[in-house]
């Protein structure tokens, strides 16, 4: 906590990560969390709280709709009560598949000497194609990139074949599962016959249920984007683009169901607008992740890796200037959440982090870095609108 203060945050995004998914969070664990947070290491007060929960997660039952789902169901909304009872309002969940992210290196390193995560398309490829060997995986890619990622594949020693295989199914970071490879295929499996469109309808089933319940408790739910935003190892995704966003806000139309504009993810594709999302759909973000990731080619997939907040592919000054007038809006309009909570989401290793061996994409001093540039960013800006 003393770290996070110094740092200049004003809150704590956490989670109950070792409750199992599909667990009630009781109302004891989340306050031992929120007592956690409130003391510094000596006993003192921190100043600070636990301000939104991510993540909720969503059991991979209720994504099928198979095996014990409507108890799960029934365990979140349960979840949902816990949580705002003591206080926390904001709740970031996902509907990813199996994975929640996916990375093929977890330490790119730049020509800085930072490292940081990447995702390289013809080593997720290989992955696919030749370590996993799933079922007509060679058909979700190009007759060339077939022939390279076999080419590279050929060029992994079997302990770097080993690497690449735990790096992709390492899981979310800071969570209790890891999937072995038969795990991957097991769950591959029951995901046969689930198109994106049953996917989707799924998602829409699931916040028709508990969407509802948040808005009652006056909690607002916001769900983060597929990373990356594309369908990996035949499964589909169904919250990639701005378009996936809209469809399901005008299906369950209530304020409590939300986005989490994550910049990152999102920008990964070329076709992506996120200025322009957040001024079009701005009204339902209930949470930001304010990072960037530069694309290594033109096109949905593409290989990428994250960089740093104001070098990479989106304009994130013109993102934060789409959120700033948002907030301003808000206010005008007399809202409670005028205050949209962000994190600097991700970020590269830089001086003491290349060798604290902390979670990989969560360093303390290049999200420090990340957190500073994002804060001038914002203080720029507030100085121009009042000099307007």
């Amino acid at each position: 906590m003393e770290d996070v203060a110094q740092a200049g945050a004003s809150g704590i995004v956490s989670a109950l990560h070792l409750v199992p998914t599909g667990e009630v969070w009781s109302q004891d664990a989340i306050r031992e969390r929120q007592s956690e947070v409130a003391r510094f290491s000596d006993g003192t007060p921190s100043g600070l709280r636990w301000d939104v929960v991510e993540s909720l997660p969503v059991s991979e039952d209720i994504k099928q709709q198979r095996g014990e789902w409507r108890t799960h169901l029934a365990n979140y909304k349960e979840n949902l009560s816990n949580i705002v009872a003591l206080g926390i309002e904001t709740i970031c969940y996902n509907f990813m598949p199996v994975l929640d992210w996916t990375r093929t290196d977890l330490a790119y390193r730049r020509p800085n000497g930072a490292t940081c995560m990447r995702f390289d398309l013809l080593d997720f490829a290989a992955f696919d194609i030749h370590i996993l060997a799933r079922p007509g995986a060679s058909e979700d890619y190009t007759a060339e990139q077939c022939e390279n990622a076999a080419a590279r594949f050929a060029e992994l020693s079997d302990g770097e074949a080993e690497e690449l295989a735990r790096t992709i199914t390492c899981g979310l970071p800071g969570a209790a599962e890891t999937f072995s490879l038969d795990d991957v295929r097991a769950h591959l499996a029951r995901y046969e016959g689930i198109s994106a469109e049953r996917l989707r309808q799924h998602l829409i089933d699931f916040l028709s249920d508990v969407a509802p319940v948040a808005e009652k408790l006056g909690l607002r739910l916001c769900c983060h984007p597929d990373d990356p935003p594309f369908p990996l190892m035949g499964l589909p995704r169904v919250m990639s683009c701005e378009a996936d966003y809209a469809a399901i806000m005008e299906a369950v139309d209530v304020p409590a169901n939300g986005i989490t504009l994550c910049s990152g993810s999102l920008g990964v594709r070329h076709d992506a607008d996120l200025p322009g999302m957040m001024a079009r759909l701005g009204d339902r973000v209930h949470f930001l992740h304010l990072r960037n990731v530069m694309r290594e080619e033109d096109t949905t997939p593409c290989s990428f890796f994250e960089d740093e907040r104001l070098a990479g592919g989106t304009d994130m000054v013109a993102l934060i200037d789409a959120v700033l007038a948002e907030e301003a809006r808000r206010r005008t309009a007399g809202r409670v959440d005028a205050d949209i909570p962000f994190r600097p989401d991700h970020g590269q290793d830089i001086l003491d982090d290349l060798t604290r061996r902390a979670q990989p994409g969560y360093p303390a001093i290049g999200r420090l870095k990340g957190l500073a540039e994002l804060r001038g960013v914002i203080t720029a800006l507030k100085a121009r609108a009042a000099w307007n």
